[in-house]
């Protein structure tokens, strides 16, 4: 049996900070917390991103609850996403209970109730403040990932996104895209193969094709205008409180292509948006994904470089990325490889397949002399954590069982009339709710076939009258007459092989088509 003395200097001396922190929990050993002996993570480190893992019904999403109210209460806004629907409640202040009190009174902090500042966002038919990005702000690059294009089809949309800036197209919705897309195979097909090289009408099949598919999972309701501004992420209330940003995806976890457009294009606006920061403080944004197995199971291997990029990346933007997700192991090894902090939950061990997680997870871990970590994994409570974080100077902190405190808000949802009276009252809602359909891309290229195809006409009905006002006798008679124009096939045939023949052409082989895609 561990001394607790012993111990309580071991995790004072590990989780000491010199700047701000927020208090994850109380540090336990031999089942027991040990009063006042508190598990920090510094606010300074928030932006090296983390892990809150564990299995179905052991607290991942009350830590997470948890630590975003810790975070706004320091001036820290966060982005939740809520795909259970489970995190309204951090729009309500909670109600207290007696167990409560008991929890906080074995880790030694006070526990108060505490209503936040709460907007939701939404990216389907979830009501809230619209989320959007036109297609030109993605980019050719960020646009051909989504799709999962090869090199020569992402090298035609490259040439799409060419072709519009030449020409003054705006490139807003899907809509713009597949008018595009269809203009340069067709009715622009000679004006492209002039300016930009031939495109294969396989590669735009192949386009269009890819495009059906994510529109089928709603995805052109988040493509367009009004672009959603990251930077009203960063929103604080007059008491200096960060804004909880809570995205509401109940209705995405069966579309797997929208969930990960949105999350890229996020990242991505994020990182390009926000200024280089340096080391801070704390962090200007934490952004908190939840079922995140959800993005990686479902993730083609370019997407899952692009998350391991921008994770690796976005850190120095002042911004961090909490990963929450059954087992560690859901996570893939690069991105696990970035994550500062791990708050593990509870795992189970039903079956070998299950005996096998929790040793790769234990081995996660750094060792400890009071815990073995694989034992300790199956019989943590509810509310109950292995916690290791980063110290100020990047250092990983000794591992610890934690009695986690208690949210300050509702643990339950919110009824229909008290997410209504949240959406009424915001700012974002407001901003956003205007679906603008402006002339773009698809517009104009409609007017401007519309208008080759009337002025066509209009030269071929004078052409039609010409010929009607000549008279049939001389050459004309002898063209439209059979015996004349017999004649003349005869004549052009023969003109157009010596002519050939002059050349050095052969007369009978097809002209062989190249494709620069």
């Amino acid at each position: 049996m561990a001394d607790q003395a012993k111990f309580k200097k071991h995790i004072d001396k590990g989780y000491t900070t010199k700047g701000d922190y927020i208090v994850m929990g109380g540090a336990m050993v031999n089942g027991e917390a040990v009063p006042e002996t508190l598990v920090k993570a510094p606010l300074k480190t928030f932006n090296r991103h983390g892990l809150i893992a564990g299995a179905t019904g052991t607290g991942k999403t009350k830590t997470m609850q948890g630590i975003a109210e810790s975070l706004s209460l320091k001036g820290v806004p966060s982005l939740l996403m809520d795909i259970k629907g489970d995190l309204s409640g951090l729009a309500a202040a909670a109600d207290g209970h007696p167990k409560i009190d008991e929890r906080h009174e074995k880790i030694g902090t006070p526990w108060e109730a505490v209503e936040f500042p709460v907007d939701f966002l939404s990216i389907s038919k979830e009501k809230g403040a619209r989320l959007r990005a036109t297609i030109l702000e993605f980019g050719p690059v960020l646009f051909s990932k989504i799709l999962g294009l090869n090199d020569t089809q992402g090298g035609v949309v490259s040439l799409v996104y060419k072709y519009c800036d030449d020409n003054k197209l705006p490139l807003v919705d899907l809509k713009d895209m597949r008018k595009v897309l269809q203009y340069i195979t067709t009715d622009g097909k000679k004006e492209i193969e002039a300016e930009y090289g031939r495109v294969s009408s396989a590669s735009t099949g192949a386009i269009m094709r890819r495009i059906i598919e994510i529109e089928q999972q709603d995805a052109s309701r988040f493509f367009g205008e009004k672009s959603f501004d990251v930077k009203d992420l960063l929103r604080k209330d007059r008491k200096g409180r960060g804004f909880l940003n809570i995205i509401r995806l109940t209705d995405v976890q069966d579309r797997p292509k929208l969930f990960s457009t949105f999350m890229l294009s996020l990242l991505a606006e994020i990182y390009a948006q926000f200024p280089e920061e340096g080391d801070m403080d704390k962090p200007k944004l934490v952004i908190f994904i939840d079922e995140a197995h959800l993005i990686f199971s479902n993730a083609s291997k370019v997407l899952l470089e692009q998350i391991e990029t921008i994770v690796k990346l976005i850190r120095s933007k002042g911004v961090g990325i909490f990963f929450v997700t059954q087992s560690p192991v859901d996570v893939p090894g690069p991105v696990l490889a970035q994550l500062g902090m791990k708050v593990q939950h509870a795992l189970r061990a039903f079956t070998a397949k299950d005996r096998k997680a929790i040793k790769l997870t234990a081995e996660n871990y750094p060792i400890s002399e009071y815990y073995k970590t694989k034992d300790e994994l199956t019989k943590l409570g509810i509310g109950e954590a292995l916690i290791t974080v980063l110290s100020e100077k990047g250092i990983p902190t000794p591992l610890v069982r934690t009695l986690l405190i208690a949210p300050r808000t509702r643990m339950d949802v919110l009824k229909p009339k008290e997410i209504k009276a949240v959406i009424d009252n915001s700012k974002l809602v407001e901003k956003y709710k205007e679906n603008i359909d402006r002339k773009s891309a698809h517009e104009i290229l409609t007017a401007k076939i519309a208008k080759a195809e009337k002025e066509g006409e209009k030269k071929s009905s004078k052409t039609k009258g010409r010929s009607r006002s000549k008279k049939k006798g001389g050459i004309g008679g002898a063209i439209n007459s059979t015996t004349g124009r017999q004649v003349m096939r005869t004549v052009t045939r023969e003109l157009t092989r010596g002519l050939l023949g002059a050349l050095g052409l052969p007369t009978t082989s097809r002209r062989r088509k190249t494709s620069w895609f």
